[in-house]
């Protein structure tokens, strides 16, 4: 029965973690919401914060997670994280360049020390509302920022190669995509991280699991409590070590005939490898011998366990670095960040993302972007709306219906139609009607609101107005604007979005505009 659970690990798995890859891979957009929130109903984080935020049968994956650790162990790490998943693939790309005895696991010593301090100060920062060191080395967020910054650029490039090849021979069933910015920041931190983490997988196996991740760590906590474990039956083992050469976790000491099951990440490959059945699940939750604890550990993993469940508010905000650039007359004023619609405001967003950068990928219009200091240290990388980069679709409401964490919340079109995330801000110092006495219009042409009017000024010329009662803060304008390098008109980030007024005009005539494919010019 062992060895079959084994080939269904493999299996699942493998299906799981393609359709990640499909998920952050959809540049088309064409993976529906529903199957999203299936596949990110079993990530751990994302499903915590989530329920922090809203309370639902749709939010409880983590609670099965648990409970299923307190059956089995830990099964999430092999059966459901895909960074987990990932692991395995570099660690079997490794073993093909090794020479034959080097593929082979050892027993090592515990890093429990280690482990369990990370996870201590990860569960203190974010009872204290910083939530980026959980953000950081979250699995699925690791695995989510790898995926859209170093993986979907090359699949694109891919795509866009095999296109110019079918193009040559007539055929125009595909289409280019366009990368709009390239946040090297984030690559870099991405890149390194998940370096970090082949590495470690290509030379220890599971190492990351069971030395920084914090999912890793509460899991290890929780599967001390397990009812059924796998253990090795000192009357069948004969002390042959083929378990624990395919242990990737390095959990099992054969001479001593002991598996450290709270490092146990329920592979199973010990169980294949074992010839004379070994290695299976006993229970042990009822036996007299218990596990013992001392008080202060004791201690330790409540007040841990406590500080990671409890939940977390945000502190203080933070302004934006001013930008510095030459051969300008005036800078804008920003003062907060912009936020995606549907995240409330800035604080509720900065305490509930994790960073996994799923809206990033999932943007048709790439307008969101990883930010660096925006939101303040606790808030680097997560996503904010990049009005030099792109503009926020009217009428689109993805990055709210696919955040796993409830940092963005589900909004409808008509919704979002009265969120204002900023409002708009006219420099007539920058603008070219004044500077360059020539008609522009740029801003109130791609305005879907038309809270950005030309009325008259001088000399025949129209210079814009702008009514921010019912901007919602898009930043076509900002977008469209051709002043360089600051902007004419900008958008300032509402610190908590409000509600505009509806525009006066047939909102068709804004839909049309928002979703001209040739904006701005």
């Amino acid at each position: 029965m062992l060895r079959l659970l084994r080939k269904i690990r493999i299996a699942f798995s493998a299906l799981l973690f393609i359709a990640f890859v499909l998920l952050f891979l959809d540049i088309r957009n064409r993976i529906p919401t529903d199957v999203a929130d299936v596949l990110l109903f079993f990530q751990f984080t994302p499903s915590f914060l989530s329920f922090l935020t809203a309370a639902t049968w749709a939010t409880i994956g983590f609670v099965i997670i648990l409970l299923l650790t307190l059956l089995f162990g830990r099964v999430y790490c092999s059966f459901l994280c895909p960074l987990g998943v990932w692991q395995d693939v570099a660690s079997r790309i490794a073993n093909w360049f090794k020479p034959k005895r080097r593929k082979r696991y050892m027993f090592r010593r515990s890093y429990s020390i280690l482990h369990f301090s990370i996870f201590a100060l990860i569960a203190a920062t974010f009872l204290f509302g910083f939530i980026a060191p959980l953000g950081w080395f979250d699995p699925y967020s690791l695995f989510g920022r790898f995926m859209t910054h170093l993986v979907k650029p090359l699949f694109i490039h891919a795509n866009n190669i095999v296109v110019d090849g079918f193009q040559l021979m007539n055929i125009y069933s595909l289409r280019p995509f366009e990368i709009k910015a390239i946040s090297w920041v984030s690559v870099g931190v991405s890149g390194g991280l998940i370096l970090l983490v082949s590495i470690l997988a290509a030379i220890r196996g599971r190492e990351y699991c069971n030395t920084v991740c914090p999912v890793g760590a509460l899991l290890r906590l929780t599967s001390k409590l397990s009812l059924f474990k796998l253990t090795l039956d000192e009357n069948e083992c004969n002390s042959c070590g083929l378990c624990a050469r395919s242990c990737k976790a390095g959990c099992i000491d054969s001479k001593t005939k002991k598996l450290d099951f709270e490092r146990c990440v329920a592979c199973y490959n010990c169980v294949k490898a074992c010839k004379i059945g070994g290695v299976r699940y006993s229970r042990t939750f009822f036996k007299k011998q218990q596990v013992a604890y001392n008080s202060e550990r004791r201690q330790f993993i409540t007040g841990a366990t406590i500080a990671l469940l409890g939940g977390g508010s945000s502190l203080a905000l933070m302004a934006q670095e001013q930008e510095k650039g030459l051969n300008t007359t005036r800078q804008e004023d920003k003062n907060y960040p912009v936020c995606p619609p549907g995240s409330i405001s800035i604080e509720h967003f900065t305490s509930k993302c994790t960073a996994c950068h799923l809206c990033v990928s999932a943007c048709p219009k790439q307008v969101l972007q990883p930010s660096l200091l925006e939101y303040g240290l606790k808030g680097f990388l997560q996503p904010r709306l990049d009005f030099r980069t792109s503009y926020c679709n009217y009428d689109c409401v993805v990055c709210s219906q696919i955040c796993p964490t409830g940092a963005i919340l589900p909004l409808e079109p008509d919704e979002k139609h009265q969120v204002q995330v900023g409002k708009a801000y006219f420099i007539r110092r920058n603008c070219i009607v004044r500077t360059d006495k020539t008609d522009c219009g740029a801003c109130s042409e791609h305005c879907p609101t038309k809270a950005v009017q030309m009325v008259p000024w001088q000399h025949g010329l129209l210079i814009p107005e702008v009514n921010q009662d019912i901007c919602v803060g898009c930043g076509a304008c900002e977008y469209a604007c051709p002043t360089s390098p600051y902007k004419a008109i900008y958008v300032d980030g509402n610190a908590i979005h409000q509600k505009a007024m509806l525009p006066s005009f047939d909102e068709n005539v804004a839909k049309k505009n928002s979703s001209a494919e040739d904006f701005p010019f």
